[in-house]
Formats: C-alpha cells, structure tokens, sequence
C-alpha cells in the first residue's frame, strides 16, 4: 500500500496544487525535496569562455533560470543591453518573464507557440540576420546546436548555469513508498545521496523518457512513468496509479 511519496520537486507555492489534491482524496502524504538544484556561474567563470555579450544581437532563452542568470551576470559585468537587442523565448511564458526586467515590447521579444525547441528555431529562421547567443545550463545536448545549424542562423551557445546535486537531509529517514524524479540528473543525486540504495518494494515513478533511460540504465525497475496519452501530467498519472492499486 502506498501512503508516503518523495516527490524531487520543490514544494508547491499554492495549496490548489493537484499535489494536495491528491493527498486528500488517496489518503497519501507527500514529501517533496529537490534532489538538484541549479546555480549561476559567476562572472569569472562565464569569462573564461571568452564571449562578449554585446557581440550578438539577439539572446535566447529556454527557461525562466536562463533568464535569471543571464540578467545578473549582465549585472556582474556591467553590460548595459541595447534597446535594439531581441529576446526569444521558448514558450510565452519564458518569454513574458522577460518583463521582470526590461520593458516588455512585442516587436523585440518573440517565442515558439509549443514550448518545443523545433518550434523556436522555426520561428528565429525569420530573423536570420540576427546573431543569436542562447544561454546553457552545464547539462545539455548537442540538440540546439544541430538545429540551428540545418537553418543556417549564426549563433554560439554558452554555459551559464550548472545543475548540482541537493544532498538529502542525513537526519531525516527515506522511507517512502513511491520516488518520484524528473530528470537524469535527479538520478544521479539519488545514486549519490544513496549509493547502497536497494530499490526493494518503493515503487519509482518518472517524467520523461530520459528520466526513464537513466534509472534504467541504472538498474532499476520503473514502476509509472509520464507522460502517457491517459496522463499528461506526472500529478494525472500518480493519481491513475494510486486509483489503480485500490
């Protein structure tokens, strides 16, 4: 029977959360803790890597942390951004975030429909004169790069954020039912937190198909996994397992 769950995500801000929800309806109880975190480079690392802000026209942006960080480190070096530079963002809501810090103009600031990478690059392919410089966690893939190569834009990627691991606390116990993860990295944090980590009964639950490759890959059995045509939410889907296992 499962009634604890480790959920690898922070705790949700507002209590309408389908977290709660849950937790009212099954009879379970949620534990979330992030088994990573990610940090901003600091302006002597981004340095190192010899990129001159002002030299592109145009900066892209696939998450809110990206943002984040590319902002401060502008603030670090002290790199007053000109009202002609153009802003991408890989959904509408990366890019609105925009707005917490510079002024928000459509006719500078422009993002994919989908929250997809293919969707982005289609829609930069109509601004092909720009210099496009897309901010990077330390974690990432080949992905970006290829795509914006077949379009023939010009643009160079950098690091400016890394993915670290969030050690769980030593005090605490880790006896729960269901593990729920989010990414590869998550469960490199797990292997790490817990390197004689026996799987045993707790069922292990993940989001996305590179989640499940590496707790494969790992040696562990998935018992759920997200998305799904049924539950395209990893909260729709713990929800479907636990009606299930009534």
């Amino acid at each position: 029977m499962i009634k604890k769950i480790l959920v690898s995500q922070p705790k949700p801000a507002s209590e309408k959360s389908p977290y709660f929800e849950i937790e009212a309806k099954q009879d379970v109880q949620f534990t979330f803790h992030p088994f990573i975190k990610i940090e901003g480079l600091s302006s002597r690392e981004f340095r190192q890597q010899k990129i001159k802000i002002l030299d592109y026209t145009a900066i892209v942006f696939n998450s809110r942390h990206a943002i984040d960080y590319f902002f401060t480190l502008c603030k670090e070096l002290r790199v007053q951004l000109p009202e002609e530079m153009k802003y991408f963002g890989i959904s509408e809501t990366v890019a609105l975030y925009i707005q917490k810090y510079i002024p928000y103009r459509k006719r500078k600031v422009f993002f994919g429909s989908t929250g997809k990478w293919a969707d982005l690059v289609t829609v930069m392919a109509k601004h092909k004169t720009e210099n496009y410089l897309v901010p990077l966690s330390d974690v990432h893939s080949d992905e970006v790069t290829t795509m914006l190569d077949a379009k023939k834009l010009k643009h160079k990627e950098c690091v400016m954020y890394r993915t670290i691991s969030n050690d769980y606390p030593a005090n605490e116990p880790f006896d729960f039912d269901m593990l729920v993860l989010f990414t590869p990295a998550g469960v490199e944090s797990l292997i790490k937190n817990f390197p004689d980590f026996k799987q045993g009964d707790m069922r292990l639950a993940c989001f996305g198909p590179a989640t499940k490759k590496a707790l494969e890959e790992a040696g562990f059995r998935v018992d759920l996994s997200a998305p799904t045509p049924e539950a395209r939410s990893m909260t729709a889907a713990i929800e479907q397992y636990l009606e299930k296992q009534q």
